[in-house]
């Protein structure tokens, strides 16, 4: 996805279905997992956003499109995405069940009313620009949306539907907006016995709300909720107000701008935004030139320093995928304590922690035991050491029913500038098995990990790996090359991607949840049409992502260019 990646014309053709907004948000998350580190409060508080005074809780996702018919199309330009999605994969959701009832009730109302409405209807719809916002369901995921689209020839073609809805079992009246001078009525449409939708429209504008339980009407008296869209801000939509772009801190579309897909790092942080204010989203922009990505980030008070080497020379060589940010310590003291640390020690360390923080990914161990870099303010931090092997025997550790602590031991070592602490820690998700401790007895479950701490000189690792920490530490003894000999040298580099460690990484997480004797179908499903795809992304170069020299956030939601280097 380089800035000067040119569009290549897909040999398939257009998908003209809705459900591929789905389609590009896999893109933006599949780029983003794990994008954010720990951060403190805002210099400042966000300004109220227009669409929050009329009651449109801030997105956490937004599509805005010149034509969703041609999202499929625009997204295989991406030569990486063009060689490892199928056609299969695209056309995945033409056959969504969801789908098919919400067309299949439409063309029975058509019928049965005798409308002089064309059958294809939905695709000559779909082919209008539209904006979409999307918020997170219950699990998590972007799932309801608000869809706001211009109808241009097709102002009328809906004005039929209005004449039947009070005389069909799933078209139903269930609210009137004052637009301008202008009651305009706002319909519920029922579809596979317990889905429903709501829209109305009004001059070109179309609106769509996926989930009618979103709405709520501010005269009720009701208190809003998180995720809710009120008539009133329906009204504003149908008047042509823009009240998406602003909460992501853009301009409204430009022309020039075929496809811009944003999302909140609410959905990126995975629950953890909190914890890192400084990080705000993640954004793609496609024009004649190609896709271009944006990273928007917050500025914050004493905002740290963007400087990332210390941690690109501590990482082993063969990551699957970095990310690291800049660090500001401080707001983490509350958290270590509620985690079971001691004050004392949670004020020493969050006094000492310096510069940038980084996490790493690699094949040769598992998606969840990723390696953490973070710098120190000093090279003699031998006087933390205390305090450190304090904070990592209060927090760290399960509850051992065969152990007589209730917990093994932590094991400390030192040696030359390093001082390293561990545990063990029963886990069925461990990269042990069981018959490989010391004890096997002692553990619960059928395997365990070895947790890791460790300090060398000014810098502090950890893994739930204790392998990844003894390769770091052989690197800042230069017994192992660092990441640092294959990034750019002088270049701000927030983000690493490699895509033929990952593939490994995934087919082996992939493959490990799937026990041939227990998952025979998945297993070989995933032989047959997943791995040949992760072979086709292994075959792909090693990607830089880097942000203009002197970057630094200004204020709220400042987009900095992201720039794809091959490596």
């Amino acid at each position: 996805m380089s800035n000067d990646t040119a569009a290549e014309t897909p040999s398939i053709k257009p998908s003209r279905r809705w459900p591929a907004i789905v389609v590009g948000l896999c893109l933006i998350a599949g780029v983003a997992a794990g994008m954010g580190w720990f951060m403190q409060k805002n210099k400042a508080p966000a300004p109220q956003l227009a669409s929050e005074k009329l009651g449109m809780s801030r997105p956490d996702g937004l599509l805005e499109t010149h034509s969703l018919s041609q999202l499929p199309k625009d997204l295989l330009a991406v030569p990486f995405l063009k060689q490892t999605l199928t056609e299969d994969f695209v056309f995945y959701y033409e056959t969504h069940a969801d789908r098919l009832g919400l067309i299949g009730s439409l063309r029975r109302i058509i019928y049965e009313h005798d409308l002089k409405l064309q059958d294809t209807l939905i695709e000559q719809l779909l082919d209008q620009p539209a904006d979409i916002a999307l918020w997170r369901g219950a699990d998590g995921r972007l799932k309801d949306f608000l869809l706001v689209m211009d109808r241009g020839g097709l102002a009328k073609v809906l004005e039929p539907l209005a004449k039947v809805a009070l005389d069909d079992a799933q078209l139903s009246k269930v609210a009137e907006v004052k637009v301008g001078t202008d009651d305009v009525t706002l319909y519920q449409l029922t579809y596979n016995a317990s889905k429903a939708l709501l829209f109305a429209s009004h001059g070109d504008k179309l609106v769509v709300l996926s989930n009618p339980t979103r709405l709520y009407d501010p005269q009720s008296g009701a208190e809003q909720a998180s995720g809710s869209v009120s008539t009133q801000a329906i009204a504003a939509l149908l008047n042509g107000e823009k009240l998406f772009p602003e909460a992501f801190g853009l301009q409204p579309r430009a022309p020039e701008i075929k496809q811009r897909l944003s999302v909140n790092a609410s959905v990126l942080a995975m629950g953890y935004q909190r914890f890192i204010p400084n990080f705000a989203g993640l954004r793609f922009d496609m024009d004649d030139k190609g896709w271009h990505s944006f990273l928007a980030m917050d500025e914050l008070d004493n905002q740290p320093d963007f400087d990332f080497k210390p941690v690109w020379q501590a990482m082993p060589m063969g990551a699957s995928a970095c990310v690291t940010l800049p660090l500001a310590a401080e707001q983490q003291q509350p958290l270590l304590m509620k985690l079971g640390a001691e004050e004392h020690a949670a004020k020493a360390l969050t006094e000492h922690m310096a510069g940038a923080a980084g996490l790493c990914w690699y094949a040769d161990s598992r998606l969840y035991t990723p390696l953490l870099v973070a710098s120190l303010k000093d090279d003699d931090s031998a006087k933390l050491d205390g305090d450190l092997g304090k904070l990592f025997g209060s927090m760290v550790g399960a509850y051992e029913a065969n152990v007589d602590e209730h917990a093994f031991p932590v094991v400390e070592k030192q040696e030359g500038p390093s001082h390293q602490w561990q545990r063990q820690v029963s886990s069925n998700f461990g990269p042990y098995n069981a018959k490989e401790a010391e004890n096997p007895d002692a553990i619960s479950g059928k395997a365990f990990m070895r947790v890791s701490l460790a300090r060398h000189g000014s810098t502090l690792l950890f893994s739930l790996d204790d392998k990844l920490v003894d390769k770091a530490l052989g690197t800042l003894d230069k017994r192992f090359p660092p990441m640092a000999d294959v990034v750019p040298k002088d270049l701000l580099m927030p983000i690493y991607f490699g895509p033929d460690a990952m593939a490994q990484l995934m087919q082996q997480e992939t493959l490990d949840s799937l026990p041939p004797d227990m998952e025979p179908v998945f297993y070989n499903a995933a032989q047959t049409y997943l791995i040949p795809k992760l072979r086709t992304l292994g075959g792909y170069g090693k990607y830089a992502l880097t942000l203009p020299e002197g970057s630094e956030p200004d204020g709220h939601w400042q987009w900095l260019p992201l720039e794809w280097k091959a490596l």
